[in-house]
């Protein structure tokens, strides 16, 4: 294993970041590449503990000789959001100098070259900068894992329709609940980015069904487990076994997926109608019918008709739920994947 420190200037003269990039090197030129990052949005914690809890694993791996494809690990992927503490609390979402999304605006480029990317520009911000650089480390692996969390959530994917259903191995490997496919711009998000340049290609020279470029969502800020970091990470490990970047017979066990598939058009955003307290009727994982009760808002304490309750739009499963416990109108308060496509369908990215 090789250790790197990469080196990324800040926007005043004497900050600066720095950024792990741990690389394991394959004994096979023929085998498939991976690159895994975490907490690109940095205050998101699930997968930089499953990372660090897959490391012992492919440090043995690697003792063994049974590493046969090239592995690139970025355990905290943003030290830029992961400096930046507004009131005690970190804002790793969005950039507070360019109010830019961390996960937005990456460069798309139209093959898998570093040549095709844009030249670096000193003057640029550190979030851009540190986008051109996380794409560069990710380019030419044939599987790409950006680690997330939501607020609270089941484990999900998001991943692109063309991957889809040859991507069902890895769902099972990493025992997720949910997989949402997206498909047409998604705000030029990493994985949009990662997938882009393969876009462009005939599908037989794509080789879509040796990629594998996904985001995954590990539940919600506060699973910070060492029992999650664990599972996760085992699951990580038995994607790469699965895909034969590492040789592992037993890892490589083929595992069904059992959980739900649906486009991103299926999922409904569930709102707040009003301004208030949340008190929530469901929770991740559920199933629910139409007219359901979803949530009651308290937005007139006191009152005889101080509260409003929100209902299902339609049939379907409870993937996530907002960690606050009130809101402003026009908040998101719940996702639900719907039975059917939803009357406000969105494609490529949910929210900003």
């Amino acid at each position: 294993m090789k250790k790197t420190i990469e080196k990324l200037a800040g926007d005043t003269e004497g900050a600066s970041y720095e950024l792990t990039v741990f690389r394991f090197k394959g004994t096979s030129k023929t085998a498939p590449t991976a690159y895994i990052q975490a907490a690109l949005h940095a205050g998101e914690l699930p997968g930089v503990v499953a990372v660090h809890s897959l490391m012992p694993l492919l440090r043995k791996a690697e003792a063994e000789g049974r590493i046969l494809g090239d592995i690139t690990i970025v355990p905290a992927a943003n030290p830029v959001g992961r400096a930046q503490f507004f009131f005690g609390e970190v804002e790793g979402r969005f950039h507070l100098g360019t109010r830019t999304n961390f996960n937005r605006d990456f460069p798309l480029i139209n093959r898998p070259d570093k040549n095709a990317l844009p030249p670096a520009n000193p003057a640029a911000t550190a979030d851009v900068r540190l986008k051109r650089l996380l794409v560069e480390l990710s380019m030419g692996h044939d599987i790409v894992l950006d680690l997330h969390c939501d607020f609270e959530s089941v484990p999900y994917l998001y991943v692109p329709a063309q991957l889809w259903p040859a991507m069902q191995d890895c769902a099972g490997a990493m025992g997720v609940d949910a997989v949402i496919l997206w498909d047409g711009p998604s705000g030029a998000a990493f994985e949009e980015a990662a997938i882009h340049p393969y876009l462009q290609m005939p599908p037989e020279k794509a080789a879509f069904d040796r990629r594998v470029v996904t985001t995954v969502e590990y539940r919600g800020l506060a699973d910070v487990y060492e029992k999650y970091a664990k599972s996760d990470a085992e699951g990580l490990y038995r994607v790469l076994a699965t895909r034969g970047v590492i040789a592992d017979e037993k890892a490589a066990k083929p595992r069904k997926f059992n959980g739900i598939a649906a486009p991103i058009d299926h999922v409904e955003m569930v709102d707040m109608p009003r301004s208030g307290a949340i008190l929530f009727h469901v929770e991740p994982g559920q199933h629910v019918r139409k007219g359901a009760k979803l949530a009651t808002i308290v937005h007139t304490p006191g009152e005889p008709d101080g509260s409003i309750d929100v209902l299902a739009p339609q049939a379907g499963y409870v993937f996530t739920r907002v960690v606050g416990r009130s809101g402003r109108a026009g908040d998101n308060l719940i996702k639900l994947i719907g039975e059917k496509r939803s009357s406000d369908a969105r494609s490529g990215a949910l929210e900003a």
